[in-house]
């Protein structure tokens, strides 16, 4: 008979004594089972010790997650957090620098635990924490010199203890003096410093910012571009990423006059960061980005990917205020730029007034427009009156009439000299071009929190996007001319051309160069073998003989997907625990066991290299348990209150295991792909339908396969849409040949 699901077998250790296999009734209070485990080992004060998970982690076992131990857990017995926060309290204000070191170590592991940091706090070990880093440097800045490491180890656990403490978000940002500030900047602007504390200092700063918009404005003061690109050129990419995220958060907390690019700053290593937009477009910035971090010999690693990923989307949405912006047809500085457009096209100096009749010049003007390609050949004005692209697409057509003159000069006169339906009109195709781009690179949109896709290429120009849109405009031109297209055909060149751009991004080009070259490899016709090429892979045979043979391999095919899943299942996968602070998230893995009835689950230090072997995951979760699987918002950790619940991407990537009495286990997954596998893989564990869309594209693809595979000697073969008649028995079967 198996035992009651209130129970749960497990062992007990204590420092000194054998451990203890005890069953523990869930239903009892936990206190009474801690007086329990206290009485057999002659122990008293029972209310001063409390019970830990013994793993890495060292987490308390509390009321609130007693009901995540299970049968096989190996607890330990130890002080209640209370009475080890008071004791780590006493101890890190030693006058002993070899104790005191030893209790900031312990602090700095002890203060992962939530209930341990609830207790530690109480006591205002914050402040003490800050009072010891804004007075206590000074003295062992004092000793540095002849305890060097011991310094540098002192402070890192300082600063790793408020980091975690900080990172549960129980105390606001909002509480710290302007001197605990500058120390922490003092750290990061100085050239020597001791990584581990350069590290926390700027992780400290990026959180100060991001969580107060008052701290913002202190930060900004202290921090210079000048200070921070040596930590850049360094070999060490964490400093790298840390460095990048407090550049991109001090961005995405300026206010919005702040980020409007300033010509007047001209001393761009002592500006402030509150000039962000200016210093993200400075050559220097720029250029050691790209030769010390994108160009490096160290491979970037995801967490760098993702915030050279926030740069670029910060960077893009500087143009969103001139994108939403309608051109006032009556604003002459405006209107005087859509005259330089026609004097550089036509090379025409702007006429006195007295220089001919106002209906001869307007007239000039009209056919001139009309050449340009605008749709108001009157008042051209008018066509930038849409939003998106705004006055964004003038600033583009300006500046490739600028820096691209001749490209300019060649495209207008070309079109200018066709026949009117074959002309590709400059001023539409650049509106729309515009359009499409910032579509593409969804300018104005929010950086993503998983997201990691960023081109090299936006990194080697300051002016990144003009640039991309002058090698887009001639590459439309050149489609319009490939496809013949007319006027009618407009619509169907901009799809051909989002699709070149779209391919060419897709194999991330190191360089503007490579995005042109690669563009020249897709000229219309190369679209066209690919498009082809595709249609016949993804072919779907409508006769009937086809469609018979579909059905019946169809349930072998879905029986194939269902192995892959669950044998993907059974490799496991490394889901993060995603918290405030991205780089300091902690990891949990999970995997199912070989004979598919167990879930083996359990928290991870770091991200593992390869699998995880079933014995270290100490939690199980039988999949008999498991009643439902439950995906995106119905999630209950999207249910939350925080900054997950507003990001789309993370609730498409969210999904739940409800087991026992409202139980669930929660997971987000690392990419949409693990996400498809993993609720195709538990669907199939309950015997319901895969419904991903990663399932609907592998059957496609094998099932394509397979039907090529078993016609292929019937190619060229007409196959008829009914089974050929049976021909009726001979007269006599005189012709058969008797063996015997």
């Amino acid at each position: 008979m198996p035992p009651p699901a209130d129970i749960v077998k497990v062992a007990i250790e204590w420092p000194g004594a054998f451990p203890k296999l005890m069953e523990i009734d869930q239903k009892k209070p936990l206190s009474a089972i801690i007086k329990e485990v206290c009485e057999g080992w002659s122990l008293g004060s029972h209310e001063t010790y409390a019970l830990q998970i013994a793993d890495a982690t060292n987490f308390y076992i509390t009321e609130k997650n007693r009901n995540d131990i299970k049968n096989g857990s190996i607890l330990r017995l130890t002080t209640s957090p209370y009475q080890t926060a008071l004791q780590l309290h006493e101890r890190i204000q030693s006058s002993s620098m070899d104790a005191k070191l030893e209790s900031l170590k312990d602090l700095a592991n002890a203060s992962r635990d939530i209930t341990f940091a609830q207790e530690f706090i109480n006591l205002d070990g914050i402040s003490l924490l800050t009072q010891m880093v804004e007075s206590g440097t000074e003295r062992y800045q004092k000793l540095q010199k002849i305890m060097k490491p011991c310094f540098g180890d002192l402070l890192s656990f300082t600063l790793t203890a408020f980091v975690e403490l900080m990172d549960h978000g129980i105390v606001s940002w909002d509480t710290f003096s302007v001197a605990f500030i500058k120390k922490i900047a003092s750290f990061v602007n100085k050239t020597a410093m001791d990584t581990a504390v350069l590290q926390r200092s700027l992780a400290i700063l990026e959180s100060m910012v991001l969580n107060s918009q008052d701290l913002y404005h202190k930060v900004a003061q202290e921090i210079t571009i000048g200070q921070l690109i040596p930590h850049l050129q360094g070999t060490d990419q964490d400093i790298q990423t840390y460095t990048i995220a407090v550049i991109n958060a001090l961005f995405l907390k300026a206010p919005e006059e702040k980020r409007q690019f300033d010509e007047n700053i001209v001393d761009i290593l002592n500006c402030p960061l509150t000039e962000m937009a200016h210093i993200l477009a400075q050559k220097q910035l720029r250029s050691i980005i790209l030769t010390s971090v994108i160009r490096s010999p160290t491979p970037i690693n995801d967490e760098m990917a993702h915030q050279l990923y926030v740069m670029q989307v910060l960077n893009f949405n500087l143009c969103e205020d001139r994108m939403m912006t309608k051109m006032d047809p009556q604003d002459q500085a405006q209107r005087d730029i859509i005259f330089e457009l026609r004097r550089i096209a036509f090379d025409v100096e702007s006429e006195p007034n007295n220089g001919g009749s106002i209906e001869k010049r307007k007239s000039m003007y009209t056919r001139d427009y009309k050449k340009l390609g605008f749709i108001n050949h009157v008042n051209p004005a008018v066509d930038f009156t849409q939003i998106p692209p705004g006055m964004m697409a003038l600033d583009n057509m300006l500046y490739f009439a600028k820096h691209h003159q001749d490209a300019y000069i060649r495209i207008v006169l070309e079109n200018s000299s066709r026949e009117d339906k074959h002309e590709c009109p400059f001023g539409r195709s650049s509106i729309e071009l515009t359009k499409m781009l910032c579509e593409i690179l969804k300018v104005g949109e929010l950086p993503s929190e998983n997201c990691h896709d960023f081109h090299p290429m936006f990194f080697t120009h300051e002016h990144s996007f003009e640039e991309f849109f002058c090698i887009c405009i001639q590459l439309l031109n050149k489609t319009w001319k490939e496809m013949r297209a007319t006027s009618e055909d407009f619509n169907k060149v901009m799809q051909v051309v989002r699709e070149q751009i779209m391919r060419a991004l897709s194999v991330k080009p190191n360089s503007l160069d490579q995005f042109k070259s690669r563009l020249q490899n897709l000229s219309y016709t190369e679209i066209l073998k690919i498009r082809q090429s595709e249609r016949m892979n993804q072919e779907d045979f409508q006769s009937r003989p086809i469609l018979e043979l579909r059905e019946k391999i169809q349930p072998e095919i879905m029986e194939l997907i269902k192995q892959q899943r669950l044998n993907r299942l059974c490799e496991g996968t490394c889901f993060r625990k995603i918290s405030s602070r991205r780089r300091q998230d902690k990891f949990w893995y999970c995997r199912l066991s070989p004979n598919h009835k167990v879930l083996h689950y359990g928290d991870l230090e770091e991200s593992p290299q390869g699998e995880v072997p079933h014995d270290s995951l100490q939690d199980k979760l039988p999949v008999a348990d498991i009643k439902a699987v439950i995906t995106g918002k119905d999630c209950p950790h999207m249910k939350e209150k925080g900054a997950l619940k507003q990001n789309k991407e993370v609730l498409e990537l969210a999904f739940s295991v409800l087991y026992e009495s409202d139980e669930y286990l929660n997971f987000i997954a690392p990419d949409k792909h693990e996400y498809c596998v993993w609720t195709d893989g538990l669907n199939a564990l309950l015997g319901k339908e895969m419904t991903s869309d990663y399932t609907k594209t592998d059957m496609d693809t094998l099932l394509s396969m397979e039907m090529k595979l078993r016609l292929l000697d019937l190619e060229n073969i007409q196959i008829p849409e009914a089974p050929p008649p049976i021909p009726k028995e001979p007269s006599n079967y005189d012709f058969v040949y008797d063996c015997n």
